[in-house]
């Protein structure tokens, strides 16, 4: 089963490549029990000797004067690896955004470090637990609280930014059961082989629409509705002048009678009128291929939206005659939006929000159908320095156009609108795609690396959208290095 990362980490990724963060850890001294969540940290914890702070012990908002339960020390990091909060001794010693643990009742101790002389505090607001801003090295405070309550909650910095650059982490308190659903993730590299050089002929197609609990992010699970159990559904690819029949099995636990609309076909609803299938039952109906391009299908059963936005969408490749040109790797990505009750963030199995849908408030932005579901070690996309990508990039939607970007690369060639018979532009570095269109962009690897795949309205990160293309060979110091210019 594929995983899909905690957005902790997702986050971490992300600012790994804009260089714009510094890096969390924290440790217990007595009880506590924690874990790096998503990314490991790799450089060596900071030594804070206890004669070198300055001690100031304080308690939040009048709890208990009690002496505490669990104590646990963060000092604050930064280097190129983030900003964030470094564990300091313990069993969660340098560990990254480390989940803090306790039992309802306990008393907690957490004792904050200034160990990099920038400003930064700690800020919990479901129990007012907040130190001062610390602005000096070796600066500290020690904040008290009781937690009366089962749950698990955020700790972060609330200076501008940190939080957003990374800085935050969990309290849990009490055992949280995880929701755990089924992997939805299309893999990047599920795609048909190119079809090459052939003549036109009859393609024959078979989907299934299956209702899924599947795994949005760690710990959260939400019901898709999916062509053949994944997001996006499987990509289809024929050759202009292609005569396909389609087969549309709706599997028969479905709730919902379902559909398909594809771009691709010249005809009433792209074929919906003849494709409405009630779970159970087949539907079949047949198109020829006329016009080359990279089309985007969906569901088309009322209410069309709720469908896409819980995953029925995906792109069908009408390739023209004598094919693509040659590329090393193709990838298939596609970005979608999710509509829950629940706001980001929350634990369990969570509830379409036809409310939300209405007025185009997503709590998640996904590509793949997950939060920072491309940013695993089994879903990211991977290459070697020297070769040549292609990346077939659609918006399912419903509501939100992406400007779609690789940070660290310049796509060589790309075709607006996946208009595959005009000329490409060339030397692009952001394209914009609207819901219900595709995007096709294709460069060279130049450097080894990680480069992140973003919509470059970067708020969308912070909620789930993002990517990683590893990108792995010798390196490239005439093209990349740190430092200054060598002769």
């Amino acid at each position: 089963m594929n995983k899909v990362i905690k957005f902790s980490a997702v986050l971490t990724a992300i600012l790994l490549m804009l260089s714009a963060c510094n890096s969390l850890t924290s440790t217990p001294t007595t009880r506590a029990i924690g874990a790096p969540p998503g990314l490991s940290h790799t450089s060596a914890p900071h030594d804070v000797a206890a004669a070198e702070v300055s001690a100031d012990t304080s308690t939040a908002l009048a709890t208990s004067n009690a002496e505490a339960t669990v104590e646990y020390t963060l000092t604050t990091s930064s280097g190129h690896d983030g900003l964030g909060f470094m564990g300091v001794g313990g069993e969660i010693d340098g560990a990254m955004n480390p989940t803090l643990k306790a039992s309802p009742g306990d008393v907690v101790a957490i004792t904050l470090i200034n160990g990099d002389g920038l400003q930064h505090n700690f800020t919990l607001d479901e129990f007012g637990a907040a130190t001062r801003d610390l602005l000096q090295p070796n600066e500290q405070q020690t904040i008290t609280f009781t937690v009366d309550a089962a749950g698990e909650y955020v700790y972060y910095c609330a200076v501008p930014g940190h939080r957003q650059a990374g800085m935050w982490g969990k309290l849990q308190v009490g055992e949280i059961a995880k929701a755990v659903g089924a992997s939805i993730v299309r893999n990047p590299t599920d795609l048909p082989a190119p079809i090459g050089d052939r003549g036109p002929t009859l393609v024959r197609v078979d989907l299934t629409t299956q209702e899924v609990v599947g795994q949005l992010a760690d710990g959260t699970t939400y019901t898709y509705f999916t062509f053949d159990g994944k997001v996006p559904g499987p990509m289809l690819r024929v050759r202009s002048g292609d005569t396909v029949e389609l087969h549309l099995q709706n599997d028969a636990g479905s709730a919902f009678a379902h559909s398909i609309d594809l771009h691709a076909v010249t005809g009433p609803g792209g074929g919906a009128v003849h494709m409405q299938t009630k779970p159970g039952e087949e539907t079949v109906f047949t198109f020829q291929a006329l016009n080359p391009g990279l089309y985007v299908y969906h569901c088309a059963t009322p209410s069309v939206p709720h469908h896409i936005a819980s995953g029925m969408y995906g792109l069908i490749l009408v390739e023209p005659e004598g094919g693509l040109p040659q590329v090393d790797r193709e990838f298939y990505v596609m970005q979608g939006e999710i509509y829950s009750e629940q706001a980001f963030g929350t634990p369990g199995q969570l509830d379409f929000s036809a409310e939300k849908l209405s007025i185009e408030r997503p709590e998640y932005f996904v590509f793949n159908g997950a939060a920072g579901a491309l940013t695993t070690e089994a879903d990211a996309l991977k290459a070697q320095v020297g070769e040549t990508v292609r990346i077939f990039f659609g918006v399912g939607g419903p509501n939100y156009t992406s400007s779609f970007h690789v940070i660290g690369e310049i796509f060589d060639r790309a075709y607006p609108f996946a208009a595959l018979t005009s000329a490409p532009l060339t030397d692009v570095q952001t394209i914009s795609v609207p819901p219900g269109g595709a995007g096709l962009v294709e460069f060279k690897i130049d450097a080894p690396g990680k480069y992140i795949l973003v919509d470059h309205a970067l708020s969308r990160l912070e909620r789930g959208l993002a990517g990683a293309l590893i990108a792995e060979g010798d390196e490239q110091p005439e093209i990349f290095h740190a430092g200054p210019a060598t002769p």
